[in-house]
């Protein structure tokens, strides 16, 4: 794939599990898989609902937050913007400050909404002088479609380096609103970043996507969190169009639902090995898209037992293949999908999902590699791959930083012995326990340190 193995150190947090293990060994256990599991709260509603929090004027208060790398920068980020968080266990205390940041260098780590989310909100709050710098994979990103747009909006932002990417300089400004054409194909948060900061514009801002947006259900997430903490916002069901009035934020009290990308992990856990998973305190009423991941369980012979407290799946003794699907809606499952397809009784095709080529890693190569390391037939096309029933042979497996790659692939260690994977403490980006977790339920797993 041609991309740097090594991890960006830097972007590990303090909450990072697994510091010094740089490779896990999985195999099958002796027990059946089984567990009733509560799982850390959602990434997405997590940095939206700090940020928001930080902006608003007052107190708000966030249980079930999740405590992961990602959230660890959101927090860092905004005490060094002068925000006032206060962390007990799984609830944040934050005392907003109504859009009155402190100048600042500051660091975001790997933290892609973050990077998304917050250029607009200090290009918007009238005063002050930002640098911000970002890990080496998130500085291999592209940002200019959000900075296009919030510069016609009036911001100043200005590329440090090279042009499009991370790092970028940022001076307050009273920034008018107005007119923006946006594209959604890309990435979802870019639309995002714009949302959340127009609340503290001057004029009424209009947001016109000019293309398809790649995930929606992630642009409903922000909306209706906005809405929550008091904005004004108007939008057509398409998300063609989203008008936000200029409304600050208010504080809130709010509890943060389970992350269910992280939920997909264990329940395709179950999937692969006839076992059990319910997972507590989640429901289908969820704005979160991932939890359409259980259609595709359901298509594959599982049994989805869906209640008002959790949300239980039940593998099948042969997965079922033989069918082609768009994950676009849900496209960070496409690993997920991919990681349990060699299991099933004929070949899975996993359609429209070409932006991943560009998060970070390159996940569609990333999947092609691994399969083809375990001998396992791949045809990899531009927006997908088509994976073929095999049985998965032992290898070293790479997660290029990607803990997606690590929590996908480290599955088939519930079924192949001696799955290895390099690398494992990536995961901390958003589930920082996932191994302590895959060997609580019954997986055999070997730590190794290797200088």
């Amino acid at each position: 794939m041609g991309e740097n193995k090594l991890f960006d150190s830097k972007a590990r947090s303090p909450w990072t599990s697994l510091e010094g293990v740089t490779r896990i060994s999985l195999s099958p256990g002796k027990q059946e898989i089984n567990g009733s599991i509560t799982i850390p709260g959602s990434k997405s509603m997590t940095n939206r609902a700090l940020i928001m929090s930080a902006l608003a004027e007052g107190n708000s208060k966030l249980s079930g937050i999740l405590k992961s790398d990602d959230s660890y920068w959101c927090i860092e980020v905004l005490k060094q913007l002068g925000i006032e968080i206060e962390l007990q266990a799984d609830i944040a205390y934050i005392k907003g400050n109504g859009g009155h940041l402190r100048s600042n260098n500051l660091y975001i780590g790997a933290a892609g909404t973050i990077a998304r989310f917050l250029p607009g909100v200090l290009a918007g709050s009238r005063e002050g002088e930002w640098r911000l710098e970002a890990s080496q994979s998130m500085s291999k990103r592209p940002v200019a479609p959000l900075i296009d747009t919030l510069r016609t909006l009036g911001a100043d932002i200005s590329y440090l380096a090279d042009k499009d990417y991370y790092p970028l300089g940022i001076k307050g400004t009273e920034m008018k609103g107005g007119e923006a054409t946006l594209s959604g194909s890309i990435s979802s948060q870019f639309i995002s970043g714009v949302l959340i900061a127009a609340p503290y514009f001057k004029e009424t801002t209009t947001v016109t996507i000019k293309d398809e947006i790649v995930q929606h259900a992630y642009v409903y997430l922000t909306l209706d969190l906005m809405k929550e903490f008091g904005a004004e916002v108007q939008y057509d069901h398409a998300l063609q169009k989203i008008v936000i009035n200029p409304q600050p934020f208010k504080a809130k009290e709010l509890h943060l639902e389970p992350d269910v990308s992280a939920a997909c992990y264990l329940w395709a856990l179950a999937a692969i090995t006839n076992g059990r998973i319910r997972i507590n305190g989640l429901t289908t009423k969820t704005k979160q898209p991932d939890i359409h991941m259980l259609e595709v369980f359901e298509k594959m012979g599982c049994k989805v037992t869906r209640e008002a407290s959790y949300i239980e799946l039940e593998g099948a003794a042969q997965l079922k293949g033989d069918f082609e699907i768009s994950m676009k809606e849900m496209s960070d499952q496409a690993l997920t999908l991919a990681a349990i397809a060699p299991f099933a009784d004929g070949p899975v095709t996993i359609k429209d999902i070409g932006h991943i080529r560009h998060h970070e890693s390159n996940r569609i190569s990333a999947i092609c590699e691994a399969l083809t390391r375990m001998e396992i037939k791949t045809e990899e096309y531009d927006e997908g791959l088509k994976i073929y029933p095999g049985t998965p042979k032992p290898a070293l497996l790479h997660t290029y930083d990607d803990h997606r790659v690590a929590m996908a692939f480290a599955l088939i260690g519930s079924r192949i012995e001696g799955i290895q994977i390099d690398d494992p403490g990536c995961v901390s980006k958003t589930f920082p326990h996932y191994f302590e977790l895959l060997e609580e339920l019954g997986l055999e797993i070997v730590k190794e340190e290797i200088g």
